[in-house]
């Protein structure tokens, strides 16, 4: 499948040829201090098609795999990309089934609902196969109030305005420990189920827990999720780019 645009998690930018262009014309215009000599240069690789391959192919090579079904094995190494972290694969707590019912979920038209602008912004759209709509509604103005109210956080009132939207959805949590807490609460009152939920809140207060509480949850929502403290946005949109495609 033909890659899109660069995002976090995806493939390095190529800024190479623009930094040249713009010290060139910096050297025409004699900006440049006289006298001050060459310009440092390192040997790396610059080309981003060999850069992406030599990615992937030390992940597959460094990554213990073979605990996972093969669909499932392709979002850990993304996530691996995305965090720079072979080891994580050891950690990673998943149903079996979370990336068939994401992948279903996609093709059948269903939303991405995302806890984050971040989680947001790096969600290659062009990926996405029925123009699935990504929503954030962090920056919904009803939000602060409806927190006060709620006596908890804007990231958790959010998951309120989520309500309509989840049935079948696929969710993504790479930032809040609080979203994933009520997401968890709403679904055991009843609330309708999403899909598949992406679980990778991250930081020293709630994360653990919350992910912990996805993973005993037996409310029969497949998911995936990394314990303990570490997570983040990163890894939460490259596991929905990563369900997005047919393979890497």
């Amino acid at each position: 499948m033909a890659r899109s645009s660069y995002i976090p998690g995806d493939e390095p930018l190529p800024l190479l040829d623009e930094i040249e262009k713009r010290r060139g014309l910096a050297l025409s215009s004699g900006e440049e201090t006289a006298g001050a000599g060459p310009s440092r240069r390192y040997d790396y690789l610059r080309d981003p098609d060999a850069i992406y391959r030599q990615s992937f192919a030390t992940i597959r090579a460094e990554a213990r795999l073979e605990r996972f079904p093969p669909d499932v094995a392709e979002i850990a190494i993304r996530v691996v990309h995305a965090c720079g972290m072979v080891e994580v694969v050891d950690d990673l707590v998943f149903d079996p089934d979370v990336a068939a019912r994401g992948r279903a979920a996609f093709a059948a038209g269903a939303p991405v609902l995302a806890d984050c602008r971040m989680v947001e912004a790096g969600i290659i759209r062009a990926r996405l196969p029925a123009g699935n709509e990504v929503v954030s509604l962090i920056g919904d103005p009803s939000l602060p109030d409806l927190a006060r109210r709620l006596g908890t956080t804007r990231s958790a009132a959010m998951v309120e305005l989520w309500r309509d939207r989840l049935d079948g959805a696929v969710v993504a949590i790479g930032n809040a420990p609080t979203a994933l807490f009520r997401l968890l609460e709403l679904l055991a009152d009843g609330a309708p189920k999403p899909a598949a939920i992406l679980g990778f809140p991250v930081g020293f207060v709630g994360a653990a827990e919350s992910k912990a509480a996805l993973a005993d949850s037996g409310l029969g929502v497949p998911f995936l999720t990394l314990p303990g403290r570490r997570g983040g946005s990163a890894m939460a949109s490259a596991a929905v780019n990563a369900l997005a495609r047919d393979g890497i």
